[in-house]
């Protein structure tokens, strides 16, 4: 099965920073998009580095959303809850550069809570790796309500 990108994730334009899915499986996926020359994230320069960690998080949303899919439910709300070793190789993504970002799911619990390793890579290279936890929680309207006082 091949989904669009807005088929799979809540994030719409111009928070919807990945362009489209390349690859899932039941633990990994692939998504791609292509550095924009503007968008609000950019300078001068390109997009910040600091912003693969969004992306990263994005591939995940979509992970979440095929297996959502699969199942012929609706894509789910979630939280990135933080990011371990993140590290990039440049201080910011060129504008016009083809990035893919890969995620693997090491462990998705009953509870909602998850890990995954993600790299961004342009071509064959790697430009940037990390672990991320996010947090999907079951009903995501009534964790939402529980939480705003």
């Amino acid at each position: 099965m091949h989904w669009q990108i807005t088929d799979l994730i809540p994030h719409r334009d111009p928070m919807r920073l990945i362009d489209h899915l390349i690859d899932w499986q039941a633990d990994a996926i692939r998504v791609g998009l292509r550095v924009p020359a503007q968008g609000p994230f950019h300078e001068p320069e390109g997009v910040p580095a600091f912003v693969g960690i969004e992306y990263m998080a994005q591939a995940v949303a979509a992970w979440a959303g095929c297996q959502a899919r699969k199942r012929g439910a609706e894509p789910p709300l979630g939280f990135l809850l933080g990011t371990r070793r993140y590290a990039c190789s440049i201080a910011h993504f060129p504008p016009g550069m083809a990035l893919e970002i890969q995620a693997h799911c090491e462990l998705m619990g009953e509870n909602g809570l998850g890990a995954f390793t993600c790299r961004i890579l342009s071509g064959d290279a790697v430009l940037a790796e990390a672990l991320i936890s996010v947090f999907e929680p079951p009903d995501a309207a009534t964790f939402l309500e529980s939480t705003n006082p």
